[in-house]
């Protein structure tokens, strides 16, 4: 009693307007808006909102096509240095995050050092030194691992059969959410994994390029990367934004990785008994690049679309690109696995519909709902 209530529309977004002020400006929430239906002919204010809403999907189609050919092109380049040019998996991990790095200084710094703006914020002005180390430590070991985990797997088994253990993941995320921030899932939620996990035990059973170290990093990849994106969520909630948790991720990776490639790598290069062509190079550069790219345009899609979009879209890209890579590198594929595959790719897409109707919800909230 007393409180006041939202009529019908209010508090929620309309998908495809990316801030509250075009929201109510399109729904006449705003008074402004309101005052200016009296003025302009209805059929000019919703030729503006076709107008409208027909730039924001143009440019969420470019930028998604883009995401989806820059992580092609990662993808393929990967399994191309790592296997005919023979590259070790770590060396690769360290280009990409080296560049990663290297555009993220840019744009912390660059407006600042070329005058032409501020620097980023950095969350040393609102938290301590020690408690940013922690949580640089945390990261970093888990970003580093995860990227030479996925290259291992990469190494030793088909393109196809990694992605369809990455396409995997919501199994993982579900298990870790629910361990570290205590978030249920409804009965429909964990139905829907199953399919998941039916489809990778049997595509996992009869995969032709099966290996057991390549499976394992693949499974480990998917764990780490789960935790590192629960993690990284509670630390964009705290003191970093996406610009300044990118770029100090990727130096502490780059410090957790260096003590290792030091040590394995540089007594050689020094003997000269290993020595990186300049194919190698050219090779690690552009892939460098356009795995920096592939992350940036993941953000930019974000920022246009809805999660559960933007989960489908991730789910479509995977198939996709199992697809191009048993046409590409000509993969023998057995019907088994091929059904194993469609299962589990069928089971992410039930998982994300099932999410879309029966969100996440913290034990606290279930506990509050009982009473």
């Amino acid at each position: 009693p007393g409180t006041a209530q939202k009529g019908p529309g209010q508090g929620q977004k309309q998908r495809g307007f990316k801030d509250d002020a075009s929201y109510r400006t399109a729904h006449g929430h705003d008074a402004n808006a309101r005052h200016a239906t009296v003025d302009v002919h209805p059929g000019e204010q919703n030729g503006e909102l076709e107008k409208s809403r027909s730039t924001i999907h143009v440019r969420v189609a470019i930028f998604m096509a883009l995401w989806y050919a820059c992580s092609g092109f990662t993808l393929f380049g990967n399994k191309y240095i790592l296997s005919t040019l023979r590259a070790d998996p770590a060396v690769l991990a360290m280009s990409q995050m080296t560049m990663t790095a290297c555009f993220g200084g840019l744009k912390m710094y660059g407006p600042y050092v070329l005058g032409v703006g501020k620097a980023q914020a950095s969350p040393l002005s609102t938290q301590s030194m020690r408690s940013f180390l922690l949580d640089m430590l945390v990261v970093g070991v888990m970003r580093a691992a995860t990227v030479v985990l996925g290259l291992v797997s990469l190494k030793f088994v088909a393109v196809s059969f990694t992605e369809t253990v990455k396409a995997s993941a919501p199994f993982f995320t579900v298990i870790f959410a629910r361990i570290m921030l205590k978030e249920r899932t409804t009965l429909a939620v964990n139905l829907s994994l199953v399919p998941v996990v039916t489809g990778l035990a049997l595509c996992s059973a009869t995969e032709v390029s099966f290996n057991m170290v390549g499976f394992l990093a693949a499974i480990v990849n998917n764990c780490l990367d789960c935790v590192q994106n629960v993690f990284s969520k509670k630390l964009l909630n705290s003191h970093y934004n996406y610009v300044n948790l990118q770029f100090f991720t990727s130096v502490a990776a780059l410090c957790v990785q260096l003590p290792y490639m030091l040590y394995s790598h540089a007594p050689d290069l020094l003997a000269a008994r290993e020595s990186l062509t300049a194919e190698l190079c050219l090779a690690l550069l552009s892939n460098g690049i356009v795995f920096h790219m592939q992350s940036v345009l993941a953000y930019a899609v974000m920022g246009l679309i809805s999660p559960v979009t933007q989960s489908v879209a991730n789910t479509l890209k995977r198939a996709l690109l199992i697809w191009l890579s048993i046409l590409w590198f000509g993969n023998r594929v057995t019907l088994s696995s091929a059904v194993g595959t469609a299962i589990c790719i069928g089971g992410v897409f039930a998982y994300n519909q099932a999410r879309r109707k029966y969100p996440y919800r913290s034990e606290r909230s279930v506990i509050t709902q009982k009473k």
